[in-house]
């Protein structure tokens, strides 16, 4: 009897600590106005006052009813479970002999590489290859032929 009449006093007060213009959708702002003072800006919105007075609602709720949970029985405990004593780790058992040093093979040297055309002749002059293409870069460079002196000019 006493728990109904605590469950009833709690939702009496939780019922008054909302106020009705605020159920209304008016709150204390007169409805949505946008932008500042609206649902979601101002002074801390509608439901503050609701929030406070639940609050004390409920705090006074757990003070009335705090000496029946002291004087309630207390929950039965089981004994903690006995574990079993733990497993002892053995090495796993060897199938194979142990492994052992072998001498890396020997290779032969690798083979040299390919002569590679490094002048290209042309009866005006020539091209040459500079470089390996590893240590610096290919550069073909243009040497030109010596030409034999102009003919001398004709005498009038």
């Amino acid at each position: 009897m006493r728990k109904l009449l605590v469950i009833t006093l709690v939702g009496a007060l939780w019922f008054a600590a909302l106020p009705g213009a605020a159920l209304a959708g008016g709150g204390w702002h007169g409805g949505y106005r946008g932008g500042y003072g609206g649902y979601y800006g101002g002074h801390g919105g509608w439901w503050w006052p609701g929030a406070v007075i639940g609050g004390l609602a409920l705090g006074a709720a757990a003070i009335v009813t705090a000496p029946f949970w002291a004087l309630s029985a207390a929950p039965a405990y089981a004994p903690p479970p006995a574990y079993a004593p733990p497993v002892v780790y053995t090495p796993p058992p060897t199938y194979a002999p142990p492994p052992t040093y072998q001498q890396a093979p020997s290779y032969p040297p690798p083979p040299q590489a390919a002569a590679i055309q490094r002048e290209v002749v042309y009866p005006t002059g020539r091209y040459v290859l500079y470089g390996d293409g590893v240590r610096q870069p290919w550069r073909w460079v243009w040497v030109p032929s010596t030409s034999p002196p102009p003919p001398p000019s004709p005498v009038p």
